[in-house]
């Protein structure tokens, strides 16, 4: 299929922010926060504290989330929006770089505000999506979008693994000096490869586009509406609550295994590895997922993907060997591009046009609001039962949850309705 500069444009920004994701939050920031910043001896307390802040992170995107989503479609901001929270998590993330041993409530601040950034410019990223491809090709550009960001993710992260590993080919003086620089490294990263989407994605134009600061006020007024929309299309509200409970599975997992890992006394190098084979699984396998949906439907590949973490939860409580490790997360290679990128196409498809800035906040709200559960959830069965693996199956619970309310979903009579609101 031959893609559009704008289509490129848009992707590579997963290509820039996923850095982040992979990098910083599945990657070293949980183990450097163990063994660096926090107390290294108590592996149960460093869980609960990343817990809280991945929780923090989420609490405070997901509060402003559907009102800078009706900003950004009232003033026509969208890629502002996505500029200015970009700016935030990359100038965080390189802070981390100046943090010093033992200052856990430093590394943690720097990484909280980051993650707002990262958070935050996905609203504004996703509600672009609607604007550089059509209905039909929503599958294709949004898992397109998925897999380069986990081969960028995950060259990058193959290099900083390899400037941990082996400091000295790179002339850096140890390991955790390495692991600081690693951080920078991402700041550059997402900076470069962000500006394609500023330059060639068109902003979308509201045909009822006020000057930013009457947005403000037009943004509140919209957001009343949205609501009232939403309850309107009640094929939005469930798909929303279906969303809301399995994603959070999925988050929870991406931002917490590598925690999981440890604190189960896995070594570093094992855990590093684990999270390269999911990167470079999961490129190929986002793709190949899209295929997979077109021949048993979009909404049952969701449905395949929710039953595959299930499973991997489960059998993640019997984990005892880092060959375990290494199997369950060449399973979430598989599923994971999937079931984030055609639940963003599903959702892309029942939003009216013109209004997908504030109806992909809600949608960011509730994937975020649901992020606030999981870790905290985990952390909270894993202090009370004194058991990692306890804390780990808890997550099935939302998982089960989430199917459940997708049986409920009807997307012909949502696109329907789409139309009508439109």
């Amino acid at each position: 299929m031959n893609l559009s500069k704008k289509v490129w444009s848009w992707a590579i920004y997963d290509w820039a922010n996923s850095a982040f994701s992979t990098t910083v939050m599945a990657g070293f920031f949980p183990l450097f926060f163990e063994k660096y910043w926090s107390n290294p001896d108590d592996v149960i307390q460093s869980t609960y504290q990343l817990g809280l802040a991945n929780s923090a992170a989420s609490i405070l995107i997901a509060a402003v989330s559907p009102f800078l989503g009706a900003i950004a479609d009232r003033g026509s901001a969208k890629k502002k929006f996505l500029f200015f929270f970009a700016f935030i998590g990359i100038i965080m993330t390189g802070g981390l770089w100046v943090v010093e041993q033992g200052q856990w409530q430093m590394a943690i601040f720097f990484y909280v505000i980051a993650s707002v950034g990262f958070l935050g410019g996905n609203i504004f990223y996703d509600s672009l999506l609607p604007s550089v491809a059509s209905r039909e090709k929503l599958d294709f550009v949004s898992s397109f979008g998925f897999a380069l960001g986990y081969i960028g993710g995950g060259i990058l992260f193959l290099i900083n693994v390899l400037m941990y590993l082996h400091p000295d080919w790179f002339g850096i003086a140890n390991s955790s000096t390495a692991i600081k620089l690693s951080f920078l490294s991402v700041a550059v990263w997402w900076a470069v490869f962000t500006i394609p989407i500023l330059f060639f994605v068109p902003e979308p134009k509201n045909k009822n586009s006020v000057p930013l600061l009457h947005a403000l006020k037009a943004g509140a007024k919209q957001l009343k509406e949205t609501f009232n929309h939403i309850r309107e299309m009640k094929v939005i509200g469930m798909f929303l609550l279906a969303y809301w409970f399995y994603i959070d599975g999925v988050d929870t997992i991406i931002r917490m295994s590598v925690k999981m890992g440890s604190s189960l006394g896995f070594e570093a190098g094992d855990l590093i590895v684990a999270l390269l084979m999911v990167q470079f699984i999961a490129f190929p396998a986002a793709l190949a997922y899209n295929q997979f949906a077109q021949k048993i439907g979009t909404k049952n590949a969701v449905f395949v993907a929710i039953g595959g973490y299930a499973v991997i939860t489960f059998l993640a409580y019997f984990m005892n060997d880092p060959l375990h490790f290494f199997v369950l997360a060449g399973l979430i290679g598989l599923f994971q591009g999937g079931i984030q990128a055609l639940s963003r196409s599903l959702y892309a498809r029942l939003i009216p046009v013109g209004k997908e800035g504030e109806f992909f906040g809600f949608y960011n709200m509730l994937g975020k609001f649901a992020a606030v559960i999981g870790p905290i959830l985990m952390g909270w069965v894993t202090v009370v039962t004194g058991s990692v693996r306890y804390g780990i199956l808890s997550i099935l619970i939302l998982f089960i949850l989430g199917a459940f309310f997708l049986t409920k979903v009807d997307f012909e009579e949502g696109e329907r309705l789409a139309k009508e609101f439109g």
